[in-house]
C-alpha cells in the first residue's frame, strides 16, 4: 500500500480503472479547475478489474435517445482520439472496427420492437437498417436464418474498438498532469450531515475530500455503503470465448446477438463469443471461475446452428468477467447522492461501461468542475429514480 503525498484532496476517486482514469483525464480537462485529484486503486495490476475483462465492443442500437448519444460521442472520441488529447504524438491512433451489431429477432413480436427501436434511432443520427431475411442472406450468406425473422444492422461508428489503449492513455496523461495515483483502499468514510468529510485508508491514513467518486466497478455498493447509502449493483459473471475457425468466413461477422443469448464477432484473425449463464445471479467478488460446460452445452452449439461454418472451430481462450449489474434497470447511475452532495456516482453499467466512458467521465467532470452538465444532459441516470424505484426504460439491453 502507498500512502497518499496529502492529506486533503479535492477530490477523491475510489478505483482508478476504466472510470476512475476517465473522469480523472477529463477534470484535467475543465478550463478552470485546478483542484487536487486523488485516485485510489486496490489492484495496481487491474488484474481482476472489468476492464482487463472487457470486449470494447460499442454501438448505437438502444431504444433511448441519450444512449445513443453517448455511443455516438464515444464513437468520435475514439475515431479521433489523438486529437482529443491534445494532439500528443505519443498518442496512437484507435481504430474503430464498424462491422456493427447484428442485432437478430427470433419472433414477429421482437421484430417489431427492432424496428420500433431502428425509427428512434435513425431519428438520432444512427445508421441503423432494419433488415428482412432476405436482405441479411444477401449480404451475409454464411448465416443460417430458418428461425430468424429480421434484424438491425448498423455498420456505421459500430462494433469494436482497443477501449484499453484509451484507458492507458487516459491514466498516463492525468498523471503527468498532476493527478495523484495510489496503491490503497478505502475502508471507511466520515460522514457529517449531507457530506462525506473523509475517507480512511487501508494503510491508516485519514484523508479530508471535498468530492469523493465512486467508480469501484462491481465492488460500487461496498464503497456507497461506508457513507450510509445503497445501490443495487452486484457482480454478474459473464463469459468470454475465443475461438479459431477451421473454414474461416470470407468476410467480417458483425457483432451478431442471437436470440438464444450468445453473442459473436470477427476478432483479428479469430472470433470471439459470449453470453451470460443460464442462471444469472450475483457471484462472489472474488469468483471469476468458469464453468466449462457452458461452452460444450450452449456457445458451441449456438454457433454451429448460426453459422454452419463453424461446426468445425478450436477454443483458442476464454475467461470469466463480472459485469457491474444495476438489478434495477441494467443502465449507469451517474452524478450525484440527493442527499449527500458531494458523493458522486459512476456506477452500475452492466456491461455498457466501456463505449459510455468516454461521455460519462466528461459528464461527472463537468458536473464536480461546473455543479452542472454541459455537453450531455445525463440526469436521465441519476440517483432520484433508484431512491424512487423507478426504471430507466432501455429495451436493448443484453
Amino acid at each position: 500500500m502507498q500512502a497518499p503525498a496529502q492529506s486533503s484532496y479535492d477530490v477523491v476517486i475510489v478505483g482508478g480503472a476504466m472510470y476512475g482514469s476517465s473522469i480523472a483525464w477529463w477534470l484535467t480537462e475543465q478550463a478552470g479547475f485546478d483542484g487536487r485529484v486523488l485516485v485510489l486503486e486496490r489492484d495496481p495490476t487491474y488484474e481482476f478489474t472489468s476492464t482487463s475483462h472487457t470486449n470494447s465492443c460499442i454501438r448505437q442500437q438502444f431504444s433511448a435517445a441519450i444512449n445513443i448519444k453517448i455511443s455516438q460521442f464515444a464513437a468520435d472520441f475514439v475515431k479521433n482520439f489523438r486529437a482529443y488529447m491534445g494532439g500528443d504524438e505519443r498518442v496512437p491512433d484507435v481504430v474503430l472496427q464498424s462491422y456493427g451489431y447484428m442485432y437478430m429477432a427470433g419472433d414477429a413480436g421482437f421484430a417489431e420492437t427492432l424496428k420500433e427501436a431502428q425509427a428512434i434511432q435513425a431519428a438520432n443520427g444512427a445508421g441503423t437498417r432494419h433488415m428482412s431475411v432476405d436482405q441479411i442472406a444477401t449480404e451475409y450468406p454464411f448465416y443460417n436464418l430458418n428461425d430468424i425473422v429480421a434484424a438491425n444492422h448498423n455498420p456505421i461508428d459500430e462494433g469494436y474498438f482497443d477501449g484499453n489503449t484509451l484507458f492507458d492513455w487516459w491514466k498516463r496523461s492525468a498523471r503527468e498532469r498532476g493527478v495523484e495515483y495510489i496503491h490503497n483502499e478505502v475502508v471507511a468514510m466520515t460522514r457529517d450531515g449531507h457530506r462525506v468529510e473523509s475517507v480512511t485508508l487501508a494503510s491508516g491514513e485519514v484523508v479530508s475530500c471535498g468530492t469523493v467518486v465512486n467508480c469501484s466497478g462491481p465492488r460500487a455498493v461496498l464503497t456507497s455503503r461506508m457513507a450510509g447509502i445503497d445501490i443495487p449493483v452486484e457482480p454478474r459473471k459473464r463469459y468470454t470465448f475465443i475461438f479459431q475457425a477451421e473454414d474461416p468466413l470470407d468476410r467480417d461477422l458483425p457483432l451478431t446477438i442471437d436470440p438464444s443469448g450468445v453473442h459473436m464477432r470477427t476478432d483479428g484473425t479469430y472470433y470471439l463469443a459470449g453470453c451470460p449463464p443460464d442462471e444469472d445471479h450475483a457471484v462472489d467478488y472474488d469468483d471469476f471461475v468458469q464453468d466449462h460446460s457452458i461452452w460444450e452445452e450452449k456457445v458451441w452449439p449456438t454457433l454451429a446452428h448460426r453459422v454452419p461454418a463453424f461446426e468445425r472451430i478450436k477454443l483458442i481462450n476464454s475467461w470469466a468477467g463480472h459485469y457491474a449489474f444495476n438489478t434495477l434497470d441494467q443502465n449507469a447511475i451517474v452524478g450525484p447522492h440527493d442527499e449527500v452532495e458531494n458523493f458522486i456516482f459512476a456506477n452500475g453499467f452492466s456491461g455498457h461501461g466501456f463505449q459510455q466512458s468516454p461521455a460519462i467521465g466528461r459528464g461527472v467532470a463537468e458536473w464536480i468542475a461546473t455543479g452542472a452538465y454541459q455537453s450531455l444532459d445525463l440526469t436521465p441516470f441519476g440517483y432520484d429514480r433508484i431512491r424512487d424505484g423507478r426504471k430507466f426504460i432501455e429495451k436493448a439491453v443484453i
